[in-house]
Order: C-alpha cells, then structure tokens, then sequence
C-alpha cells in the first residue's frame, strides 16, 4: 500500500514520494495527501515527539501543511516553526477568522471583522517565523460545524475578502483560500483569486457538493476537513458504513484508509490534510493515497448515502 516513489520536485526531499500522486496548490505542485496540524496540540506535554512526528511526515513526502494559530492557542504553529527547515520548502496553509479563548465558555471566539482578520496574519506571521504565509484561509460561519454568530460578527464577504486581498498586496500573504462557505460565497469571492476550500465533507456528508464540482470548474483545490466524518459524538462516522468495512476486508486495508483513498478518487482537485499525534496513524494515512479501487468496490462506496446530522438541542 505504499506509494512507489517520484522524482522530487518543489520541495519534496529527494527519492521521497508523493502521497496520492500529484496535487495543486496555490500554483504549485504538491503532493494530495498532506497533513493537517490540528492534534499536534494532543503532544503538547512531549514536544520532542511533536515535532519528530512533523519531520517523518516531511520525510515520508507531505509537502503542505494546514494549520492556525488558534490551534493549541500558537502551540502547533510554534512546533511547525521548530520543526521545519528553509529547504523543506513546504507550503503552509494558515487559517483566520477564530482565535483562541482560554477560559471562555468555547475553546474559540470570532473574529471576522477586516481588522481582526489582519491582526490573525500578523500572529501567524510570528508564531511561524514567516515573512509571509503561503495561503491564509478565511474561516467563515455559512456552512457545515460552526460557532455561535454574533451581531458584531456577522461581516460583509466583500470586506473581509478587500482586507485579505491588502494583505497579499502587502506580500504577508502569498493566495487566499475559504473554507466552510457555500457555492454562493464561493461564487462571489471568486473575482479575488481563490486558490483553495476547505469544508467539512466526507463520504456521509456530501452536502456541499455544489461547491466541489464549483471548484473542478475552476481549478481550485477541495481539502476536506472531518474527511472520516465523525469528529462529535452526535455525526455519522466514515468507518462504521457496511460497504466502507467490507472494501477494507477486501483490499487489506482499514477502513480509514477507504475513507481517505475515496475522496481521492472521487475528485482530482482534492487534497487531504487528515491530521494524527500517532506516527503509524500518520503512516496509514499517507499510504492510503496508493489505494486503489476495481470498479464494483467504487460503485459501492458511491451508492453510500449522505447521512443525516442528528445534532442534539443546545
């Protein structure tokens, strides 16, 4: 299940390969199986191994890492500066429009308005080490797992979008991405050049795929977040589907790596970004991107319905 090596190219070690093949990213080429930060903050008590998992995903190929400031509150972004070198050339993609809120009744508040959306660059900017962030991402609330909107929250796209675009004027941020938008907002933040989404979508939670087939059309990367669903209690999780199970009986596989190895094929413009603290975890995920499918499994991993969300009264 391990992917056969490629030449190296932008940034990928030499004689490393290309988890998933080749990708596109902010007009460069990357691999599609990436990695997502996140639960590098479940290290946060053993920081050595923190950063030791990043270096053996650069090692095993990943050339692009999601991330925020908001995760482990600069945490995974202070390990991603300690762990990276310059000749890694490896492209981060950062996220604004939340931050941290220790003590708050969230791990997380808002933050949309022009100038907090700023403010969040120049905290990536730092706590990365960055002259500037390859791709920052605008986080906005119009579609899948969302927080709480406030009044003073609710901003205008166009606002938010000119802020960004000042700040790749600026050359602090080199391409915008969105994420949790819908087709309409897509659409219309389409004029400022965006190179990527990032929504909540897995093979039980095909709602947004409007905006998927909106990015084929235009060539911009689709990175799922939440690509095995579950993530609550309360959602449909990826690995308990029949025909998920049975796929990975029958290649010898777990059904993670099903899960991961679908939306691959389900779609060119996607990249993966599944995150781990396990390094055989990590491993597993890499390799799924060698994963491929006869037609009759395809097919009954296609026929897997949207699951509804049954998400409890709050």
């Amino acid at each position: 299940m391990t992917p056969d090596p490629v030449p190296a190219s932008e940034g990928a070690p030499a004689g490393a390969p290309r988890p998933g093949g080749l990708g596109e990213l902010a007009g460069r080429t990357v691999s599609r199986v990436g990695y997502g930060a996140m639960q590098l903050e479940r290290l946060r008590d053993d920081r050595g191994a923190a950063v030791a998992l990043l270096r053996h995903a650069i090692d095993l190929g990943v050339d692009h890492v999601d991330t925020a400031q908001f995760y482990g509150n600069g945490f995974v972004n202070d390990i991603i500066r300690e762990a990276l070198r310059p000749q890694d050339d490896v492209l981060i993609v950062s996220k604004v429009g939340a931050v941290s809120d220790p003590g708050g009744p969230r791990a997380l508040r808002l933050a949309q308005r022009p100038e907090e959306l700023r403010a969040g660059v120049e905290e990536n900017l730092a706590t990365l080490g960055l002259e500037q962030v390859p791709v920052v991402n605008l986080r906005r609330m119009d579609a899948g797992i969302t927080i709480p909107v406030t009044d003073d929250q609710v901003i205008d796209l166009d606002d938010q979008l000119a802020s960004l675009i000042a700040l790749r004027d600026e050359g602090k941020i080199g391409a915008i991405g969105l994420s949790s938008v819908t087709a309409d907002v897509l659409r219309r933040a389409l004029p400022a050049g965006i190179v990527c989404v990032q929504n909540d979508y897995s093979i039980v939670a095909r709602d947004d795929e409007d905006v998927l087939r909106l990015c084929e059309a235009e060539q911009i990367a689709w990175m799922p977040y939440f690509p095995l669903g579950g993530a609550f209690s309360w959602r449909a999780k990826v690995t308990d589907e029949p025909a998920v199970i049975a796929a990975a009986e029958h290649l010898g596989c777990t059904p993670a790596q099903v899960g991961l190895a679908w939306l691959l094929h389900h779609s060119p413009r996607t990249l993966l970004i599944p995150g781990t603290a396990d390094t055989r975890h990590l491993e597993a995920n890499l390799a799924a991107g060698a994963i491929t499918f006869d037609e009759k499994t395809l097919a009954a991993l296609d026929e897997i319905p949207t699951r509804p969300v049954h998400r409890p009264d709050h």
